[in-house]
């Protein structure tokens, strides 16, 4: 184009497109700055940066996401005021998958990249800026053939990791033992072995599993199979220099093998060859801060953008991967020779008390194992007693200052509130005024207690929160643990007993009975090759799934009896949380950008309580296919962002408030 008249030609102006750290919602998006020519070497993209932020007056933190140029040559630019660091911490494709998770839970990039990005440690990002970049880690012929060789009972397995196919497995149920000795989960085994066969075609693997437990079993299952340095833990119970040091050896080109928690989904490894998730079914593979992605949804979007393989493993099968297999999205693998443990359903007999906690078939059961080893008995509440009722008219036991639930820690003891923690010294009945308390449930302090009253002289192990095992020996001991605690044993237990399973079915949730199958058949994975596995109390199709060892079939059955109701993994729930009237405004936005969603899509708004906040609440379900997730997260998005703005125009110089709050694929609507 021609220069205009009296004039030269205008070179384009170089921009910063930078990404501020700030969990602000309206400040979601990349800012031109430009560049001035004392940082135009150093600018480049994946930088940590300082540039200033108008609106608040003052310099922020922020990442340069890419270098572009102006879209307006004329619009006045403020330049980047200094660049922190020439490592490039946010390559592109951490910052696309950040992006693009962000945008499927209507949430900030920034939420998702503070997941991953450790705080910067000036010392190890130095030391790591002089190095000499690691040496390719080869995994030796022995580690190969032993990768082969326990993956081989699956078929197709070793065939679909370098094509890059997405897997649904069903993990053995069983003990094993690792290469360098060590009790560990045969799950672990085949975990490491996939990474393993992964690295050894130069790419790196991911893999995610719940808790230090399950980290730490993946780990024995690597020693002495990897070479030096091939291995990075990516664990928020590091110390920070240690976290940093893990990101910015997996952000190199050397391949490698990441395992951590929830977060390790976003390793900012090049090429990936792997993710693998464990037990997909935990809670704690659910982000409890915002966007709320669980590492499921991140490992899909990954594994869509990034290539390589996709595997989801357990001992049960989630509706959510049994969804994806029913769309042919996940291949099912299974072992060519089935695998199950050998399942009994105890009930009391005739004769015998109804009530009767542990069946005359099951103490018989443990009485035999115990002549051998350990035995393992799940219950599902730790403590003594975790409920109180009156002794007379057997309502439940309240504090007389907080209403919170009464609960006993030990025989005898005062009674103590859950809530407020206070001593309930002299309680009284408010109901028939009597001051008779009952307890009402065991915990795993009192079930201990009872048990080693019935086996006098057996050792009694008790493993909770409160007492963390993470192993115990081949001598015989009962071992009590909640659900999620159980320790492994040398050579896996001779029996185990599963109590409380009617109570733990009682919640109030929409996936309890899901999660109990998920609870028991971990248990059960825990006993001994043939040692029984007995199931107390608890009949129908849940129990039967165990028994038979199904449990992607009555994934299945839930999956139909869910599609009517519309109800997750079915169908995609969002939440909205806030004042009544914004509430309002985004759902009228919604039902404006997606016009041919179903008319009982909306369930609300209904009043409720924020005991953040003392002004009006409202909450609301929305239910949408997942044909129009984009159409609706995006709606949803929009309307947080006006919402934000809404609330910083009407605070006018005080701390705005949040008004509106979403939070998309909501596990379970029902909590």
């Amino acid at each position: 184009m021609a220069p205009p008249l009296g004039g030269a030609a205008r070179m384009p102006r170089r921009v910063a497109r930078v990404l501020i750290d700030s969990p602000l919602p309206q400040l979601d998006r990349l800012f031109d700055y430009a560049i001035p020519d004392n940082l135009a070497a150093e600018a480049q993209p994946g930088v940590r940066v300082r540039v200033p932020l108008r609106t608040a007056g003052r310099l922020v933190d922020a990442y340069l996401v890419e270098l572009g140029e102006a879209d307006d040559a004329e619009r006045p630019l403020s330049e980047l005021d200094a660049v922190v660091s020439s490592a490039a911490v946010l390559p592109p494709h951490l910052y696309a998958l950040a992006r693009r998770v962000a945008d499927r839970a209507a949430g900030s990039a920034v939420d998702i990249l503070r997941l991953v990005l450790p705080k910067r440690q000036v010392r190890v990002e130095k030391a790591w800026l002089t190095a000499d970049a690691p040496p390719r880690p080869v995994p030796s012929d022995e580690a190969r053939a032993w990768a082969l060789k326990t993956l081989a009972p699956f078929a197709g397995l070793g065939d679909a990791l370098p094509a890059g196919e997405r897997v649904a497995l069903d993990a053995p149920p069983r003990p094993a033992i690792a290469p360098a000795g060590g009790e560990v989960g045969a799950w672990a085994l085949t975990l490491a072995a996939a990474a393993v066969t992964v690295l050894a075609e130069g790419r790196s693997a991911i893999i995610v599993v719940p808790d230090y437990r399950d980290q730490e079993q993946v780990e024995s299952a690597f020693d002495g199979v990897l070479p030096e340095g091939a291995l990075v833990r990516f664990d928020a119970r590091r110390p920070n220099p240690e976290r940093y040091r893990s990101f910015l050896r997996a952000l190199g080109r050397a391949p490698c093998i990441v395992i951590g928690n929830r977060s390790a989904v976003y390793a900012p490894v090049r090429d990936l060859g792997l993710i693998a998730v464990w037990d997909d079914g935990d809670p704690l593979l659910e982000e409890p801060l915002a966007p709320y992605v669980h590492a499921r949804d991140a490992a899909l979007v990954r594994q869509e953008l990034d290539g390589g393989a996709l595997l989801f493993a357990g001992h049960t099968r989630t509706t959510d991967v049994e969804r994806l297999v029913a769309v042919g999205w996940l291949r099912e693998v299974a072992t060519a020779r089935r695998e199950a443990p050998k399942v009994v359903l105890s009930a009391s007999v005739q004769g015998e008390a109804q009530s009767a906690r542990v069946p005359s078939s099951a103490f018989r059961a443990a009485r035999e194992a115990l002549a051998h080893g350990p035995v393992l008995v799940q219950v599902a509440r730790p403590g003594y007693s975790p409920v109180l009722v009156c002794g007379d008219c057997r309502q439940p036991a309240r504090c007389p200052e907080c209403a919170g639930p009464l609960h006993a820690p030990g025989p005898r003891a005062v009674p103590v509130c859950g809530w407020c923690g206070r001593a309930a010294r002299g309680w009284v009945c408010p109901h028939c005024e009597s001051s008779k308390l009952r307890l009402a449930s065991s915990g795993s302090e009192r079930t201990a207690d009872e048990l080693g009253r019935a086996f006098p002289g057996v050792r009694v192990i008790v493993a909770d929160g409160d007492h963390p095992v993470t192993h115990v020996d081949a001598r015989p001991a009962l071992v009590v643990a909640t659900r999620g605690a159980e320790p492994l044993a040398a050579g896996g237990y001779r029996a185990v007993i599963l109590l409380d399973g009617d109570r733990m079915l009682l919640a109030e949730s929409l996936r309890i009975a899901e999660s109990c199958l998920r609870w028991w058949s971990n248990a059960a994975a825990l006993a001994a090759p043939g040692a029984p596995v007995h199931l107390v109390g608890v009949t129908g199709g849940v129990a039967r799934a165990l028994a038979t060892w199904t449990q992607p079939a009555y994934a299945r059955a839930e999956l139909v009896t869910r599609a009517p109701l519309r109800m997750p993994p079915a169908s995609r729930v969002a939440l909205l949380e806030g004042s009544p009237a914004a509430v309002d405004r985004a759902l009228a936005a919604l039902r404006e950008a997606v016009p041919d969603m179903a008319a009982d899509a909306i369930l609300g708004p209904l009043p409720d309580e924020d005991p953040r906040s003392d002004v009006p609440h409202a909450r609301t379900l929305v239910r949408f296919d997942y044909a129009s997730g984009s159409a609706v997260t995006s709606s949803l998005r929009s309307s947080v962002v006006a919402e934000a703005l809404r609330s910083r125009r009407a605070a006018k110089g005080r701390t705005p408030r949040n008004t509106l709050r979403v939070r998309v694929d909501v596990v379970d609507p029902l909590l």
